[in-house]
């Protein structure tokens, strides 16, 4: 029997306004009934997490950040951060790349340069990074780094920024979250290590396990879980190795397919 349900945020669980889907509340309340852990496995912020799901937040289990902080029952479960040299040799790269945006993802907050704070990019700040603070200088950040990210306004961040970045590949964990956003991690941490800690930490296997994905940073957790979902509007490569799909974001895949699993008698 499934105990612990994962899902990816953007393009996954939410629709194209970035809203939870119709019945989610109802849903919620029948896994808990049914002593199912739900949670958020996203390379959003902790704090974004929390402020989309007010009411949950001592219920849900986040895995943030893409994997490199997760939080339970609102206590740390696990994190990786990454080495401040390392960092800094990203965030000085990611500056010498015209009209790139680059944010400082600390366990704390999520750090902007001042010469950076410009309304075309503070508003895709928001969406995932609702807590946030300007600084001079990244160095002049007293707190543990567990994410670089990087913004290219175009949706060309394919182009633009991941080839810049796959020098580092090796050393770091290198991924395209999005058309928009390219992640810089610690070596060996992703969406599916993270989900194998709480595993453990949980006693949770594997068949226990059900996640819903639709990008390439949710390409590891498909091969964490063995009820892997990517949803009908989900990369092709997701598509590859996940074992199930269902329908896309739009049509409330997420809640569709975890009725198809209470359906099943696997809930």
């Amino acid at each position: 029997m499934i105990k612990l349900i994962l899902s990816d945020m953007d393009g996954t669980l939410l629709d194209e306004n970035g809203q939870l889907p119709p019945g989610f509340d109802d849903m919620m309340a029948e896994l808990r009934q049914k002593g199912v852990i739900f949670g958020a496995a996203s390379g959003r912020q902790y704090y974004s997490l929390l402020d989309t799901f007010p009411s949950y937040k001592d219920e849900f289990l986040f895995l943030a950040e893409n994997g490199t902080m997760v939080m339970y029952q609102g206590k740390e479960l696990f994190s990786r951060p990454l080495r401040k040299s390392y960092a800094f040799q990203v965030l000085e790269a990611g500056l010498k790349l015209p009209d790139i945006f680059s944010v400082y993802c600390g366990k704390k907050d999520a750090y902007i340069l001042e010469s950076q704070k410009k309304p075309e990019y503070l508003a895709e700040l928001e969406k995932y990074y609702t807590h946030n603070s300007p600084v001079r200088d990244f160095r002049e950040v007293e707190d543990e780094v567990i994410k670089v990210s990087l913004y290219d306004k175009t949706g060309h961040a394919n182009t633009t920024i991941y080839p810049h970045m796959k020098e580092f590949q090796g050393r770091m964990q290198v991924v395209r979250s999005s058309d928009y956003w390219v992640d810089i991690m610690g070596f060996g941490i992703n969406k599916g290590i993270a989900l194998q800690q709480v595993q453990r930490k949980l006693r949770i296997s594997p068949m226990e396990c059900a996640v819903f994905g639709d990008y390439l940073n949710d390409l590891e957790i498909m091969s964490s879980a063995y009820y892997s979902f990517a949803m009908a509007n989900a990369h092709h490569k997701i598509k590859e190795v996940a074992r199930f799909e269902t329908a896309s974001n739009q049509e409330s895949g997420v809640l569709k397919g975890i009725r198809r699993l209470i359906d099943e008698g696997l809930i």
